[in-house]
C-alpha cells in the first residue's frame, strides 16, 4: 500500500541541527519527529554504552524491528546522525545538513564534547561523511544537501522542505475516495 504521507530523513553530523529542523518541520508540515536516540533510549536497542564517547552503542536491527510497523505507513520526519541503515523504500527524501566548521566547532564545545567525541565529529563534517553515506545509500534525486549556519539558514531550509512535502503530497500520495 502506498504512503499517504512521505518520510524524510534528517541527518548530517551532531550540532548542525537537525532537532531544530526537524522540530520546526514538525509543526510546519504536520508530519511526526522521530528522534532515533529517544528511540533507542526508550525501546531499549542499544547493545550497550561508549563511556569514552558518551554515546549509545545501537543496535541497528532491533531499532529498525521497533520502528518499522510506524515508518512503512509514513508520516515520519526521522532525526539521525546516521541514513544509511533505513532501507531506501521507506524513505522519499533524505536532508543532509552542513554547517561550516566554525560555528560546528562552537556548538560542539558549548556541548561539552570531550576532545575525542570533537574532533570526531569535526572530522566527519569536513570529510563529508554524512552526506557520502546519503549518496551511497539512496537514490541521487532524493538526496538534498543544505547549509544550516544561521536561524535564517533554518527558516529557509524548512519552508525549502514544507513546501517538498506539499509537492509530494499532491503529486504522490495516493488519491482518496
Amino acid at each position: 500500500m502506498a504512503r499517504s504521507s512521505p518520510n524524510i530523513i534528517i541527518t548530517g553530523t551532531p550540532g548542525v541541527g537537525k532537532s531544530t529542523h526537524c522540530e520546526q518541520l514538525a509543526e510546519a508540515t504536520g508530519l511526526k519527529h522521530m528522534s532515533i536516540n529517544q528511540i533507542v533510549k526508550d525501546r531499549n536497542c542499544a547493545e550497550g554504552f561508549d563511556d569514552e564517547l558518551k554515546s549509545w552503542i545501537v543496535d541497528e536491527d532491533k531499532l529498525l524491528d521497533a520502528i518499522e510497523d510506524e515508518v512503512k505507513d509514513g508520516g515520519y520526519i526521522i532525526d539521525w546522525h546516521a541514513c544509511d541503515i533505513f532501507p531506501e523504500s521507506w524513505i522519499d527524501l533524505v536532508v543532509v545538513l552542513r554547517c561550516d566548521t566554525a560555528v560546528l566547532y562552537d556548538r560542539l564545545s558549548g556541548r561539552k564534547y570531550s576532545p575525542k567525541k570533537l574532533e570526531e565529529n569535526m572530522d566527519a563534517e569536513i570529510m563529508q561523511v554524512l552526506l557520502d553515506e546519503a549518496r551511497e545509500g539512496f537514490a541521487e534525486e532524493i538526496v538534498v544537501e543544505l547549509q544550516s549556519n544561521t536561524i535564517e539558514d533554518v527558516d529557509t531550509n524548512v519552508e525549502r522542505i514544507k513546501t517538498w512535502v506539499e509537492n509530494w503530497t499532491r503529486d504522490t500520495a495516493p488519491a482518496t475516495s
